[in-house]
């Protein structure tokens, strides 16, 4: 399945950081940015999730929540959140089942990562995935389809 711009973003319920478990349906009313990455402690998904977490605030002014998801365990995910502070939750996407429900699962199995935008109506307004694995989706791009949406 390939997920696209104009789609309903698939429902999930994901155990993640924080010792509780995390409902797509819980953002609904609200824009949100889902990140697809591959894999916790490595060079840039930390570089892609610190950057996200410097820029936090302006997701915060459009009102946009950002959950990070991967294939890693819970504990892993905690680990790597306690290191690097993340602002935003890590979900722990167990047998990659929302991965391939959104399309980021690659022909190796691997996470491509990826970055959706979803509007409060749970409707998917960026699709992007990564075409090269040491890149990542810049804060502007993921901006500049938010600030239409922002909930006021």
């Amino acid at each position: 399945m390939t997920l696209r711009t104009g789609d309903l973003a698939p429902e999930f319920t994901a155990p993640g950081t924080g010792g509780r478990s995390y409902s797509l349906s819980e953002l609904r009313g609200a824009p949100a940015v889902l990140v697809f990455y591959p894999g916790d402690a490595t060079p840039v998904c930390t570089e892609q999730l610190g950057r996200y977490t410097a820029d936090f605030g302006q997701f915060a002014e459009v009102g946009a929540q950002i959950w990070a998801l991967s294939p890693q365990d819970v504990e892993s995910h905690e680990r790597f959140q306690a290191a690097h502070g993340f602002a935003f939750p890590l979900l722990y996407d167990e047998g990659k089942r929302i991965g391939h429900d959104y399309g980021v699962v690659g022909p190796l199995g691997f996470y491509r990562r990826s970055v959706f935008v979803i509007d409060a109506d749970g409707v998917v307004r960026m699709a992007r995935r990564a075409t090269a694995g040491l890149s990542y989706t810049p804060t502007a791009d993921i901006l500049e389809v938010l600030r239409p949406l922002t909930v006021r």
